[in-house]
């Protein structure tokens, strides 16, 4: 088993609590980071502008995304140019359609003419990768991010997804591939073997790290002990 140091994926940390991101900050291995609306939310955030300004003060030299928020895709345009100029390690996240199933093809196409720093997200399928793709400008740094662990929740495996998605974004050299949601700390290891560029990882997976190459034996003992801890702390009697 490959140990975290030797993985050729960039880990970047998904989150919005800020303790919480200044704490993977200081972790030499994770590359860059991440946030969306919903995550804010859980966090309690409430001032989007000025959070972001502060993240980005905070951490001026790992990629950071943020998200545009409107529906519209003329005031997504005009989001997207705002946060584009709070930093030069801001990427912007477009999502790949809008609520009204209306594809964001075409504003990215026009934010990539600008130059500006794309992060596209919420893709599930090739045809979308491949749409997605042939919109950016090749030499332009982006992520077109791929929800994998959505894709594994319909019972799907991702895997040979992921590893076709790798091979459509070699006509942009510029452009990188996330395994985004992931859902156990295993999915670093699968985007690792297919040669995905970047897995974006939430803290609590995060944390488990320290268990990577783990002797099992070991792991098994400690975990009949915390089973009998439990039962002696709950009383438990028969």
């Amino acid at each position: 088993m490959k140990k975290v140091e030797d993985l050729t994926v960039k880990i970047f940390a998904d989150g919005a609590d800020r303790a919480g991101m200044l704490e993977m900050y200081a972790k030499p291995f994770v590359k860059g980071l991440t946030t969306n609306p919903t995550l804010m939310r859980k966090a309690g955030i409430t001032d989007y502008k000025a959070f972001s300004l502060d993240i980005v003060k905070a951490i001026p030299d790992r990629p950071i995304s943020l998200e545009v928020f409107s529906d519209e895709f003329e005031d997504m345009e005009r989001q997207a140019l705002e946060i584009a100029s709070w930093g030069d390690n801001v990427y912007v996240k477009i999502p790949v359609m809008n609520t009204k199933r209306q594809t964001s093809y075409k504003l990215i196409e026009k934010l990539a003419s600008k130059k500006v720093k794309l992060n596209v997200t919420a893709l599930m399928t090739l045809s979308q990768v491949r749409d997605v793709v042939a919109a950016l400008d090749p030499n332009v740094p982006s992520y077109v991010s791929v929800f994998a662990g959505r894709v594994a929740d319909t019972g799907r495996d991702p895997l040979a997804m992921m590893a076709a998605a790798v091979e459509l974004l070699k006509v942009a050299p510029a452009s990188e591939l996330i395994w985004a949601s992931p859902r156990e700390l295993l999915n670093i290891f699968h985007a690792d073997s297919i040669g995905c560029h970047v897995i974006t990882v939430t803290n609590d997976i995060l944390k488990k790290l320290f268990l990577v190459g783990k002797n099992l034996d070991d792991y098994s003992h400690e975990t009949v002990k915390m089973f009998a801890d439990d039962a002696i702390a709950a009383g438990f009697k028969l």
